[in-house]
């Protein structure tokens, strides 16, 4: 991804705020709610901003939402790009770039995933501890401009350890229950197999999704604080006897809205960035 680009889209979203961000989000599938916490939001579409990409999938608003959330500055995604929607893994991961560009070093995803752990339940909240990636591919691949990162990143802390801490305390204090586990990156958009459900649980796989390994990717190499959340929207092919939908997806989102709001925005009040 040319450096050119990320700062022509860095300086067209800079010249629409009167605040500098301090923390980026990226809303999952109907996800996308916690956006409208906002407070004296400026929301510029993507298809506005030079070279970004647009959101095909419904539960995908389409757009970035700046402003107040929890008395700290927050950029937010609410919708992302997938590699499913025929986009390159440079283009999915173009966002991520322009929010170092503009200062953010701290980075809350979040996903709607299939529970592969069995102990799960739809509507769980999971705290990602690592994640695995069976997307057969990297958004890194290609000439490394240093300027971006360093050529080889460790992927070794790829949720940032003390945000994982400090997210497990949060809800402690709201008196929420949350799992923690391994979320492992399909390319989608076909659901799993029963069959590749059961190796993925042998590799040590809690939960399953079609995003945000990549973008988790770029944020390491360009040395962001990562911390990512999932909400577990069903369980995974062969577990219950039922097929999978998107409808069921956003349906069970919607229902665990309030507790995904409330950990979300209790999280960013007091996140610590340096």
């Amino acid at each position: 991804m040319e450096y050119s680009k990320i700062k022509e889209a860095n300086e067209f979203i800079k010249s629409q705020l009167s605040t500098t961000p301090e923390i980026g989000l990226v809303l999952g599938s109907g996800l996308g709610v916690l956006a409208d916490e906002i407070e004296n939001p400026v929301i510029i579409p993507y298809n506005q901003i030079p070279y970004f990409p647009e959101s095909t999938v419904s539960g995908h608003k389409g757009q970035l939402v700046i402003g107040q959330l929890e008395g700290r500055q927050v950029l937010a995604m609410q919708g992302r790009f997938h590699f499913y929607e025929g986009y390159t893994m440079q283009q999915v991961t173009f966002p991520i770039r322009v929010m170092k560009e503009l200062g953010i070093t701290s980075l809350i995803v979040t996903n709607a995933a299939g529970g592969i752990n069995e102990s799960f339940e739809p509507g769980d909240l999971m705290v990602i501890t690592d994640q695995i990636n069976n997307m057969g591919t990297s958004p890194l691949i290609g000439p490394n401009d240093d300027q971006l990162g360093a050529r080889f990143p460790d992927m070794s802390s790829a949720y940032n350890k003390q945000y994982v801490e400090f997210a497990l305390e949060a809800a402690k204090e709201l008196d929420l229950k949350v799992q923690t586990g391994v979320y492992v990156g399909n390319t989608g958009p076909a659901y799993e197999t029963p069959a590749e459900v059961r190796m993925l649980r042998t590799w040590g796989g809690d939960a399953v999704g079609m995003s945000t390994v990549p973008e988790v990717m770029v944020a390491n190499h360009a040395n962001m604080k990562v911390l990512g959340i999932s909400c577990i929207s069903n369980m995974a092919a062969g577990i219950l006897d039922q097929p999978l939908t998107h409808h069921e997806v956003i349906e069970t989102t919607d229902k665990v809205k309030q507790d995904f709001l409330q950990f979300v925005k209790k999280i960013v009040q007091t996140l610590p960035l340096n």
